[in-house]
């Protein structure tokens, strides 16, 4: 291992790399050339591990202008925390040294508003496995329903999004004795954000 980049670096990378995306300067070509293909054959080196949405509108390389090897990528529908996603992190941040973790979620997300249209109105043919990601978004939202947010469908899903987050990122924090103990004694580092689909801009969330 070259040399670990720590969080706080990763966190500045990726923020400069937002800034050119929206900025419409993105270099990322750069480092995606047949040279920088060659040099990822025997290895590779991700200065940050993102847990993010499948959504097509949020390819996670090019919203943070990042090439080959740059970020270790899992994406699934609503950016939820199951066991493989868990798995996945923990082998990036033991095996490669990455210590960074951003769980990134995006506005009018459809797996979130799926889960409340689920919540208001139960449907009895949705297949077993799209239940199995409504399933893991419903306790971070539902209790949003008993709000006033009730009234209001628009902040009622921004604020689902949001709070779908900060529950993957609690569920990686604490979740997983790997990456508590990473945490504690080797600076792991698990952060949320949000992309906006109307601007392009990430909104990073507490950084502790």
């Amino acid at each position: 291992m070259a040399g670990v980049t720590s969080a706080h670096e990763a966190l500045k990378r990726l923020r400069e790399g937002n800034r050119r995306f929206v900025e419409g300067i993105t270099d990322h070509g750069g480092r995606s050339d047949a040279s920088r293909r060659a040099e990822m054959v025997d290895g590779q080196e991700p200065f940050a591990i993102i847990l993010g949405c499948s959504d097509s509108r949020v390819p996670l390389e090019i919203v943070f202008d990042q090439g080959l090897g740059d970020l270790f990528v899992i994406r699934v529908a609503g950016n939820i925390v199951a066991p493989s996603q868990v798995g996945s992190v923990e082998f990036a941040a033991d095996q490669f040294g990455t210590r960074l973790v951003l769980v990134l979620g995006h506005s009018s997300c459809g797996a979130v508003s799926a889960t409340l249209n689920e919540l208001e109105q139960p449907s009895e043919s949705q297949s077993r496995n799209l239940r199995s990601i409504v399933d893991r978004v419903r306790p971070s939202v539902e209790a949003l329903l008993r709000t006033d947010l009730k009234h209001d469908p628009e902040a009622l899903l921004r604020e689902a999004v949001r709070a779908n987050i900060q529950a993957s990122v609690n569920h990686l924090r604490h979740g997983s004795q790997i990456l508590e103990e990473l945490i504690e004694t080797d600076g792991l580092v698990v952060v949320g954000a949000e992309y906006s689909l109307e601007t392009g801009e990430v909104e990073f969330f507490d950084e502790g």
